[in-house]
């Protein structure tokens, strides 16, 4: 087991990775078997894309705020933690976004959102596998997560949290006006949905998957990637699976 110790930017992340190194040493990540992760859940995601296609199994400790995907910040036998630390495996959502200047391809581990850009609301007619299943949706936005992202952004907006054991995908609007009571749905994860924006040029919308943000946006599909597998790593007592069930009792 070769691990490469990566910190986040901030100065209490880049402390404790000098205190890992000295003590437990360190690798170039070109060479690693594994990946230490030191900060909060965004700089997990930043790791997770910087390795994508080479699925590097990621142990990440909490140097953050959240920290919904790294565990408890320990030094003590980290090599051990890591050797005996649970895997989750997830596969990230593809994002192709069409704009009047081409096409724009991204991946996302936890959502591709729908934003609109000015103070007119989004109007977007929705499909489901080429099916029509919503032909104007007006909206502040729209997201499709995966399970590991359905605690994120899909909960702050009262969106379902999925197991990643359930194979489905919540779709989920932001504030919608219209239709008003029209909650999201929960699609099976090998579903392929595509977001047309009506009145493109009055009602400006961006795409975004996960942090690559794509403006002026006139046609969104996604789906997910099978063919790319990312796995993170938790300590035997804080599985993600355990994580996201416990999430639906917290008041």
């Amino acid at each position: 087991m070769r691990i490469a110790i990566l910190a986040a930017a901030t100065e209490v992340a880049q402390a404790a990775r000098a205190r890992l190194v000295a003590r437990y040493g360190d690798v170039p990540p070109e060479e690693a078997t594994h990946i230490v992760a030191l900060g909060g859940d965004g700089f997990m995601l930043e790791t997770q894309h910087r390795f994508l296609g080479r699925n590097l199994p990621v142990f990440g400790m909490n140097l953050g705020s959240v920290g919904f995907l790294m565990n408890d910040y320990r030094e003590d036998d980290l090599p051990q933690r890591v050797a005996n630390a649970q895997s989750a495996q997830l596969h990230p959502l593809r994002m192709r976004a069409e704009t009047a200047e081409g096409v724009k391809e991204a991946l996302a581990i936890n959502e591709v959102s729908l934003l609109r850009e000015t103070r007119q609301t989004a109007k977007l007619r929705i499909l489901v596998d080429g099916r029509e299943r919503l032909p104007e949706l007006i909206c502040d936005g729209v997201l499709i997560a995966t399970p590991a992202g359905s605690t994120a952004y899909n909960l702050s907006a009262h969106g379902p949290i999925v197991p990643l054991s359930a194979n489905l995908l919540p779709l989920t609007p932001i504030s919608a006006f219209r239709p008003r009571r029209w909650r999201g749905a929960l699609l099976p994860s090998d579903a392929v949905v595509v977001f047309e924006v009506l009145e493109p040029d009055k009602r400006p919308v961006a795409a975004v998957a996960d942090y690559t943000e794509v403006r002026d946006v006139r046609r969104v599909e996604v789906r997910q990637d099978p063919t790319i597998t990312l796995t993170l790593l938790f300590d035997p007592d804080r599985s993600l699976s355990e994580r996201i069930i416990a999430e639906q009792f917290i008041a």
